[in-house]
């Protein structure tokens, strides 16, 4: 009777352990199944949805365009400021001629005086006429060139400015195609050899036993550095003679008195008396000066002075 009791419970048991497994896969059957990823070498892939996710209905499925205009980049030549303006390069005025004052064809002083001008610088090598012709048209148009002045070879105010600025106020001699005429002999010439220097005529003689031998134009220092007056006498001579205070040359150099010297000056023969020296006598006749200097002897008498 106990055996049969303990069979009977177990039967039930094993009953209730059946329907409890029945109701458990059932409601497993129902749910979608989950499996975990393959791993390692060979494993197939894991089966993937095909179809594509739903779209809510009335919208597009391509990506919308941009209705803003497309910019195309232009190229900037290399170099060039991007967005700049091209600046064009400043241009120099250009003199323009002025007014005409005298000309070709023209005649009288005015005329006299710009040749004599221009004959002090060495720009006109003819004889002073008073006539405006072809030499002083080619004269002036050389001065005008050199100058950067418009080149018309007619004087304008901008041509005789500069002219004047560079030279002096024509002397009778130089109007009349004279040089510079001697004012008396200083009795202190008349005996021995002696270079006679006169400051009021700007000559210089060279004169032997009262005799003179040769004339040539001279000028001399400027206030500030005046040329001595008095009696001297060569001390020495050196014909390729330079400046150690000033450094310009000083050709034919013949030394009367401390640093002053009759020499000459390619500042007298460019400008003429619109300069003047540091004190020494200037020559602007070269080959003149140089037979000078031949003949010239160290020890001969030097006279400046004011006739």
């Amino acid at each position: 009777m106990l055996l049969t009791r303990r069979l009977l419970l177990l039967v039930a048991v094993a009953a209730l352990l059946c329907g409890a497994a029945f109701v458990a896969g059932d409601a497993l059957d129902g749910a979608p199944a989950t499996r975990p990823a393959a791993a390692g070498p060979g494993a197939a892939p894991t089966a993937q949805p095909t179809s594509p996710a739903a779209t809510p209905s009335g919208t597009p499925t391509t990506a919308p365009t941009s209705s803003a205009p497309t910019r195309t980049a232009t190229s900037t030549p290399t170099g060039a400021p991007t967005g700049e303006p091209t600046r064009e390069p400043t241009r120099e005025p250009t003199l323009e001629p002025g007014p005409r004052l005298v000309g070709p064809g023209d005649q009288g002083d005015e005329v006299r005086d710009l040749q004599a001008r221009l004959k002090q610088i060495y720009w006109f090598n003819a004889d002073v006429t008073g006539v405006y012709g072809d030499v002083t048209a080619t004269a002036v148009r050389g001065f005008q060139a050199k100058r950067e002045i418009p080149v018309t070879g007619e004087v304008d105010q901008r041509t005789l400015d500069r002219l004047y600025a560079m030279t002096s106020t024509p002397t009778d001699a130089e109007l009349h195609n004279r040089g510079n005429t001697p004012g008396a002999l200083d009795p202190r010439c008349r005996t021995g050899r002696v270079l006679c220097i006169d400051k009021t005529s700007s000559t210089l003689r060279w004169v032997v036993d009262g005799a003179v031998r040769q004339t040539l134009d001279v000028r001399f220092g400027a206030s500030s550095t005046p040329t001595r007056e008095g009696v001297f006498h060569v001390y020495v001579k050196d014909a390729d003679h330079v400046s150690r205070l000033y450094g310009s040359a000083m050709p034919y150099s013949m030394f009367f008195s401390g640093g002053q010297a009759v020499h000459y000056s390619s500042d007298f023969a460019a400008v003429g008396y619109a300069g003047a020296s540091h004190g020494c006598v200037n020559v602007r006749d070269y080959d003149g000066l140089g037979q000078l200097y031949a003949q010239v002897r160290v020890g001969d008498t030097v006279v400046v002075y004011w006739s």
